[in-house]
């Protein structure tokens, strides 16, 4: 695509073909810029509704995640032509609350027939193009926020092999179908440079995309992670789902972990999240201030790292 698309011929492309943030970004004027994204994906939950929650909530979350503010969407669906109507009808359900409670209209989209469904939105926002969140925004010295905790891919993976129990995963789908709105809005506020959303790649895949784009190295705290209560015992399980062999392969070159940390403890960083919280690069004269407005939000916010020279990614 990059041989068909040349950045320089699109002025008003400020975020797109050259860059791996989570959604693009076309400048409107000095004021204004639409930040487009789109996400779907197969089911991780058992429950229709909870599966449209949690597509609309991840699909959001990459307009927040560059400092956006969502405002229009589209559903996107595959449904099986055998699917009972009252499933059908609580997915798109789900994702119509969920996309009503984030202030944004879902205006229409398009449905095809296939064999597993899929659901997912292409979603608008407004930013501010001299506010944008970018992955290359991280300056040594910043510190790492992160406000979601991690282990929603194991988890649902338990589910999928029938080992998970029911107190378990509404612990994960509370997370997941929370909203990043009151992040993104914290971000914005204090002025940060650097976010991205932790999903697919998982928190230390997405962190490496920082650490390149900002010609830095992250240096994370493994003790300061935050897990969902269940993770680590369905990490001994070795519940993983298939994608986190796929970030070891991808991203291990890249990471040095300490020597302490066991197997499980390695596999839960390359976890694939699926409406991951938001990885924040705060510089530490802010620090104090943004935790003490985060609480005063009720939005978690957990320091789990710094910015360093160098390149990679360290665990210790």
């Amino acid at each position: 695509m990059k041989g068909i698309f040349h950045a320089s011929d699109f002025p008003d492309l400020l975020v797109g073909l050259d860059s791996p943030d989570d959604a693009a970004v076309w400048k409107l004027d000095e004021g204004r810029a639409l930040v487009v994204t789109t996400d779907f994906f197969t089911p991780m939950v058992d429950e229709p509704y909870d599966y449209g929650a949690i597509a609309a909530a991840n699909a959001l979350s990459d307009i927040y995640a560059m400092g956006g503010s969502p405002f229009l969407a589209l559903n996107i669906a595959a449904l099986p032509p055998d699917l009972p109507p009252e499933i059908s009808s609580e997915i798109l359900r789900g994702g119509a609350e969920k996309a009503r409670e984030a202030g944004v209209v879902i205006a229409g989209g398009h449905t095809v027939q296939d064999k597993e469904p899929k659901y997912g939105l292409v979603v608008i926002g407004f930013a501010d193009p001299r506010r944008l969140l970018t992955k290359a925004g991280a300056r040594p010295g910043d510190r790492l926020v992160l406000t979601k905790p991690l282990g929603f891919g194991v988890t649902t993976t338990a589910l999928k092999r029938e080992q998970a129990v029911p107190a378990d995963v509404q612990e994960v789908v509370d997370w997941m179908t929370r909203l990043n709105r009151s992040a993104g809005q914290l971000a914005l506020e204090f002025g940060l440079k650097c976010g991205t959303d932790v999903t697919g790649f998982s928190l230390v895949g997405h962190a490496y995309e920082v650490a390149q784009a900002s010609g830095v190295s992250l240096r994370l705290t493994y003790g300061a992670l935050p897990f969902v209560s269940c993770a680590r015992k369905y990490a001994e399980m070795g519940a993983f789902p298939g994608g986190a062999a796929d970030n070891q392969l991808y991203f291990g070159d890249f990471v040095h972990f300490a020597p302490e940390l066991d197997e499980p403890a390695q596999m839960l960083v390359f976890d694939p999240q699926t409406s991951g919280g938001l990885l924040l690069a705060v510089p530490p004269q802010q620090l104090a201030a943004f935790q003490a407005r985060a609480a005063a939000l009720d939005q978690p916010a957990w320091v789990i790292g710094e910015v360093v020279e160098g390149a990679g990614i360290e665990v210790v």
